[in-house]
């Protein structure tokens, strides 16, 4: 199971976990980060340094408020974010990409 990206990050995007990642598998949106499911190793290193406790185990999130995460994440890499051509699919490391700069509509529309 992966480590997700809940909506704690929304607006408070610290950027520890990028530099706590091994496999650079967190990208970055406008307003939020995300993990790319299936690059994540799964090591926890990111839950450990995220000052918002947004960072957690899928299997924490799942039947809680936040489980929409679960799918939001994966739709990040899934579906042709707003200005983009294609989806960004597993790119294999996000510091050769940088910022994305788009977030997908549950954080858009998100207060």
């Amino acid at each position: 199971m992966a480590f997700v990206i809940t909506g704690a990050c929304t607006d408070l995007q610290d950027r520890s976990c990028l530099e706590e990642c091994p496999v650079d598998c967190i990208y970055e949106g406008d307003r939020k980060m995300y993990i790319n499911p299936i690059e994540c190793i799964d090591c926890g290193a990111c839950e450990q340094v995220c000052p918002v406790g947004a960072a957690i185990n899928q299997v924490k999130v799942a039947g809680t408020e936040d489980e929409v995460h679960i799918v939001d994440n994966a739709a990040f890499f899934e579906t042709v974010l707003p200005g983009r051509d294609a989806p960004l699919g597993t790119p294999g490391g996000a510091s050769r990409l940088g910022r994305i700069g788009t977030d997908t509509p549950l954080v858009t529309q998100a207060g």
